[in-house]
């Protein structure tokens, strides 16, 4: 029979190392809370026994304040797994322990995992590990997750939990005189009426009741409404009381009780510790300096400097020969295969296409691997922690931070865990506010783009260009998010306290791993979606062709040229000479303009134009932009194709920045105009989707109008100002 195992714990335990530790997955590990939005599964095979392993959120308690609590808890009731391994980290026993309390509450069958054990002892902690399992009685297993040492002896003591199939009983914590006596009355009514408890035990629903907790409540009512009514009233009774005699609510009671449960356990030999209470880890050391009220954002600001510094600069030289690379294929393919649509579809669609998008391939990486150090470090946390003050000046949850930083806050993110990620906030206003704002980051999509136009047309700064259009997708997102929580999202913030992980070493494995699993995600997005996308815009950007009156006055134009060389008209004999093939490439190059202009994508391009010129952008970027909403990758793919079929240049060796630059259709005004439309615009519909599931279609919509009215606008104002300016 295979085995059902749920991992849970708060956030920062250690939960996700363990589960790739377990089975071999590669799961992105975060050194923050919310990364993990929902549950992951895997299966392996143990001594001959099969079983699924599931990474739940990290939640800090069990109650429905947030969609990961909900998320974990639903997960827990409806699929009963065999065992739950609750992973605590060591060196945070105390404030951990409160999470165990409530597994013991819902009566789960439950494995503790001691994570960071190595990590407790540098701190002089020391675990008296069976003392613990003696006093809460459930087995504990020391565990580093990181090493993955003690995996083994934890998937022993759950299976043989799991094996001993003991049905679920709500452990039996005293809440004082007060609540003992409500909780008591609540379970002799719910056990009477047999009120839920297919899902929840009697006692765990009592104590929810008393917590007021929103999901639990509507449950009931929809229950049995005469039932529900009849806790409700002992409960108020029970409120009533506290509050005259200990001017407290319940809830506030029971999250004390379950505090002194805990301090007990720990004061009863559990904890020991060998250094002064007062000692300075060494984390808390660094974090007096880079966390520092003055000095911390301007240190953040120059490390992220130096990120942009270090990518672009080490990254040069491979992009460059990658760029060689597919301009020498192409060279190839061009003198190889026969005139005709395969050849066309080839060059243009896969090789200008797709080589686009992958010559970014080592740009890519070195981004990739810097945000890793940043990360693996947990120097990315204290970046959000730094920022939770800003964001509440513009009306934000000190939890937006993290959606913004996975978006692309900083620039290779994605803005779909970006969306996911904002379920961790409670307050819906917030979640939404974030929710909308979080596709103006520079996702790892925009990379490319941003990439292009930089490199094309401010090559000498490349890094102070990144460094000041990342600020900028900061800037707006920021204003955005005060401008709806101004009107359409008006409302009260909420309170946030923010968790800072100890610092560590980051291992060259992790950092290794870590940029690969995210360049592959690149690579294979361009070999399948981008491949498909650019070869379908190809085909957009050929047919129906010219029409036979049309290519009939190129070939005569052809005709002429031939026939005014053998005639001796230019002073010059046929053959191979070149000035008579370089009129002939002329003719060439304005016939496969003029095919561009007359296909389906040119028409559309062409339509638009009236209104685009506004912003600077002719037929040909308005195909790539409007290629765009599928995904933010295919505009350079859509523009390596558009500019190789209308290429008024002969040397295919020629990269896309260069013949950009060399167009007269664009210049520096217009390269930062595209630059402001491609950051703002309307979300890639993979992203739209996400958040109409997370939210509803109205706001999915609301998201591409708005986005890409904002973009519209800032585009024509840069241009038109640029152009005043003549800053050209």
């Amino acid at each position: 029979m295979q085995l059902k195992i749920a991992l849970a714990g708060n956030p920062n335990a250690g939960k996700t190392t363990l589960f790739n530790q377990l089975t071999g997955a590669r799961q992105h590990v975060g050194n923050y809370p919310g990364i993990t939005v929902d549950h992951k599964e895997a299966c392996i095979i143990h001594n001959g026994r099969r079983m699924t392993i599931t990474d739940l959120p990290g939640t800090y308690s069990m109650t429905a304040y947030s969609a990961e609590e909900l998320v974990a808890r639903d997960y827990l009731v409806n699929e009963r797994p065999d065992v739950v391994i609750d992973i605590v980290d060591s060196s945070n026993l105390e404030r951990n322990l409160y999470l165990t309390c409530q597994f013991l509450e819902l009566g789960v069958p439950l494995v503790i995992a001691l994570n960071m054990i190595d990590v407790a002892r540098d701190r002089g902690i020391e675990i008296k590990v069976e003392k613990l399992q003696e006093l809460i009685g459930v087995p504990v297993v020391p565990v580093i997750a990181r090493s993955g040492f003690g995996k083994e002896k934890l998937i022993e003591e759950a299976i043989s939990t799991a094996d001993r199939k003991e049905p679920w009983q709500s452990r039996n914590i005293s809440y004082g005189e007060d609540l003992d006596i409500a909780i008591k009355e609540l379970v002799e009514v719910i056990s009477k009426h047999r009120f839920i408890t297919d899902a929840y035990p009697p006692r765990y629903t009592a104590i929810k009741y008393l917590e007021d907790d929103d999901q639990i409540l509507e449950k009931g009512r929809k229950h049995d409404q005469h039932v529900a009514e009849k806790l409700e009233k002992i409960v108020a009774q029970a409120a009533d009381h506290t509050r005259k005699t200990l001017d407290v609510y319940p809830e506030a009671i029971i999250a004390d009780q379950r505090y002194g449960y805990i301090k007990s356990i720990i004061r009863q030999g559990v904890q020991i510790n060998t250094y002064a209470t007062d000692r300075l880890y060494t984390s808390d050391k660094i974090d007096k300096v880079l966390t520092n009220r003055l000095m911390g954002p301007v240190i953040m600001v120059l490390v992220l400097f130096g990120l942009y510094q270090f990518t672009f600069s080490w990254s040069e030289l491979p992009v460059s020969l990658l760029e060689s690379f597919f301009g020498w294929f192409g060279g190839i393919i061009e003198t190889t295969l026969p005139d005709g649509l395969i050849k066309s579809m080839i060059i243009s669609g896969v090789i200008d296409g797709v080589g686009g998008i992958l010559g970014f391939v080592p740009l890519i990486m070195f981004m990739f691997f810097g945000i890793a150090v940043l990360e693996d470090s947990g120097y990315l946390a204290r970046v959000a922690f730094m920022m939770d003050r800003v964001f509440r000046i513009f009306g934000l949850h000190g939890s937006s931070v993290m959606p913004f930083i996975v978006s692309g806050g900083i620039a290779g993110g994605c803005a779909v865990p970006g969306v996911m990620a904002t379920r961790t906030l409670r307050s819906p206003k917030e979640r939404m506010a974030t929710l909308l704002t979080v596709p103006f980051m520079n996702c790892g999509a925009k990379l490319p783009v941003l990439a292009l136009l930089i490199g094309a047309f401010f090559s000498e700064n490349k890094a102070r260009y990144m460094f000041f259009f990342t600020m900028l997708a900061w800037l707006v997102a920021l204003l955005a998010a005060k401008l709806l929580r101004s009107t359409v999202l008006r409302g009260a913030p909420t309170p946030f306290v923010m968790e800072l992980p100890p610092y560590r070493f980051p291992t060259i494995r992790g950092l290794f791993l870590h940029t690969w699993e995210r360049t592959y995600q690149y690579i294979k997005k361009a070999g399948t979606v981008i491949l498909g996308i650019s070869i379908l815009l190809w085909a957009m950007m050929t047919f129906p062709g010219l029409d036979g009156k049309q290519q009939e006055m190129f070939n005569q134009q052809r005709q002429k040229i031939i026939a005014s060389f053998n005639n001796g008209e230019n002073g010059q004999e046929a053959g191979n000479n070149p000035a008579m093939a370089m009129r002939l490439a002329a003719i060439d190059n304005a016939e496969k303009e003029a095919t561009l202009q007359h296909s389906f994508a040119g028409k559309i391009g062409g339509a638009l134009e009236p209104l685009t010129k506004l912003a600077g952008f002719d037929w040909r970027t308005n195909i790539a932009l409007i290629g765009g909403f599928a995904a933010k990758e295919v505009i350079v793919s859509t523009l390596g194709t558009a500019y190789s079929m209308g290429d008024i240049n002969t040397d295919k060796t020629e990269t896309l920045g260069e013949r950009l630059k060399k167009d007269p259709g664009w210049n520096k005004v217009v390269a930062v105009s595209a630059l402001i439309f491609i950051m703002f615009y309307a979300p890639c519909f993979i992203t739209v989707i996400c958040i109409a599931k997370e939210s509803s279609w109205k706001w999915a919509f609301f998201s591409i109008c708005f986005n890409t009215v904002f973009a519209f606008l800032a585009a024509v104002a840069v241009y038109q100002a640029g152009m005043f300016f003549q800053l050209s």
